[in-house]
């Protein structure tokens, strides 16, 4: 493996190729002495390649960390919820609190993932996960459809809450693909017409398998 660096006094002549100096009296490749790679000089080739970083401290709740991605788990929860179209009950469900299952979000660049727990407690690498109960999510890989929806600027534990929020301000609208949400009798808003009646934690017992780990869903729907 080879790397290049320009150096400071050809770097004007990169600008026009006729005015680049050959290489050798050959037209080949000229290569100097072998050196070591280095732990600086990887820092230094990383943040060229815009792969930078800032040290944070990250929270217990972060699972895993990338210059691209981050991953977190959220408690079961009660939020506020607004659902928009979908069936002729969605207007009846909009605007209640609901209680919600622990969740997996993963930010990777500008898309946003979740997935449920069927524990309230961090998972391993090993924790089977299920599929998020809501509209808007596709249900093999949890990609949720933001539709126009103001995202956070920045991928970083600073902005999990913005991501979060985000995501539960949104309008729930419609059934991402051919999903099967809940295995509650009577399907997705008989679940969601049954927790707006004041249910007090959200019966986990019907989130379905996503079939997916912790490690599948973190290594999973990668971005080139």
């Amino acid at each position: 493996m080879c790397f290049y660096r320009t150096s400071a006094r050809h770097k004007s002549s990169q600008r026009n190729p006729d005015t680049c100096p050959p290489l050798n009296r050959h037209n080949g490749p000229l290569f100097r002495r072998r050196r070591h790679l280095t732990t600086a000089f990887l820092r230094k080739l990383a943040e060229g390649l815009g792969r930078r970083v800032a040290p944070e401290v990250l929270p217990e709740n972060v699972l895993a960390r990338t210059p691209d991605l981050i991953v977190w788990w959220s408690r079961s929860s009660r939020r506020v919820m607004f659902f928009n179209g979908g069936t002729e009950e969605a207007p009846s469900l909009n605007g209640h609190v609901y209680p919600h299952p622990a969740l997996v979000f993963k930010v990777n660049g500008h898309s946003l993932f979740v997935r449920a727990l069927a524990d309230d407690s961090r998972p391993d690498v090993r924790t089977p996960l299920k599929t998020a109960p809501y509209w808007n999510t596709r249900q093999d890989n949890g990609l949720v459809c933001m539709g126009t929806t103001r995202l956070p600027d920045s991928i970083s534990a600073d902005s999990i809450v913005e991501w979060e929020q985000a995501f539960f301000r949104s309008s729930f609208t419609h059934a991402y693909g051919a999903v099967r949400l809940t295995n509650f009798p009577g399907g997705f808003t008989a679940l969601w017409n049954h927790l707006a009646s004041g249910a007090g934690i959200f019966p986990v017992k019907f989130l379905t398998d996503a079939n997916q780990t912790l490690r599948d869903f973190v290594e999973g729907e990668l971005e080139n």
